[in-house]
């Protein structure tokens, strides 16, 4: 009893009254607990960022605001070391964290522009977790022969998963989905007017895609980051080896039972 309490405190770092932050997930889960800044309070978010950076530890600091982000460079100044990366939505706190991910390559592909700063989010939370990633902006359904050219280039690096963003009409990851070999997620992106305007109607029609995909929530590029990262987590090709060895031994016996069964018929 003593010693998991021991090791609920070692998981787990209490910054005052504020925060209990879960520095075990990565055990856990594979991947590590991001910092999100938004909607935190300027003290909040430094108390946190501080009492990580004293223990020595790295964090990823997410969608920090301008004021954050002030105070975030004058805490630099004093000493915290910090990067910013994807036009400071993304802030990384030096230091280990915590994640073991084989090696592997990520595809972001965006159907306009206005979606790149997004991709460009989720790719720094990528490649601050070890993964290549490999990139084809503006390749929208509007004009499918971009997206044909630029999906035969991103093809020769084999990527193992696409991160896929769209507003408007959110077409383009259906499209993706049903032109290459990979795991396909949709991110929905706050882009639009009128309505069905910022990201609904994208969100709605990746929803009701007849290829198979997954999809997060409108802007939701850390969320969709993390989710590609868990992919890489133990050796490539091991996700079939899940399956406890009794169920696929009775799952073979049954299908041979099965066909027995039909050979009577």
């Amino acid at each position: 009893m003593a010693r998991s309490r021991r090791a609920r405190r070692t998981a787990e770092l209490a910054v005052g009254h504020i925060a209990r932050l879960d520095r075990d997930r990565p055990r856990r889960v594979g991947v590590p607990e991001v910092v999100l800044a938004e909607g935190k309070s300027v003290d909040h978010l430094l108390e946190i960022v501080r009492a990580l950076g004293a223990r020595g530890e790295g964090a990823l600091v997410s969608r920090p605001s301008a004021r954050q982000l002030s105070a975030l460079r004058t805490a630099g100044r004093d000493g915290l070391r910090l990067e910013y990366r994807a036009h400071g939505r993304l802030v990384r706190l030096a230091g280990p964290l915590g994640v073991d991910l084989r090696a592997g390559t990520v595809a972001l592909v965006t159907a306009g522009t206005s979606d790149v700063l997004l991709a460009e989010e989720a790719r720094a939370v990528l490649d601050e977790l070890g993964l290549r990633t490999v990139r084809a902006y503006d390749v929208g359904v509007a004009g499918l022969h971009r997206l044909l050219k630029a999906l035969r280039t991103l093809e020769k690096r084999r990527p193992e998963i696409y991160l896929v963003f769209a507003g408007r009409e959110g077409a383009l990851p259906t499209v993706v989905a049903g032109l290459v070999r990979a795991p396909v997620v949709g991110v929905p992106v706050s882009v639009g007017y009128g309505r069905g305007g910022r990201g609904e109607a994208a969100l709605g029609a990746m929803l009701q895609s007849c290829a198979p995909i997954a999809v997060v929530n409108i802007d939701g590029a850390v969320p969709a980051a993390l989710f590609a990262a868990q992919y890489f987590i133990g050796p490539r090709g091991s996700g079939a080896t899940n399956v406890p060895r009794r169920r696929r031994k009775n799952r073979r016996s049954g299908m041979a039972r099965g066909a027995r069964g039909s050979r009577r018929g």
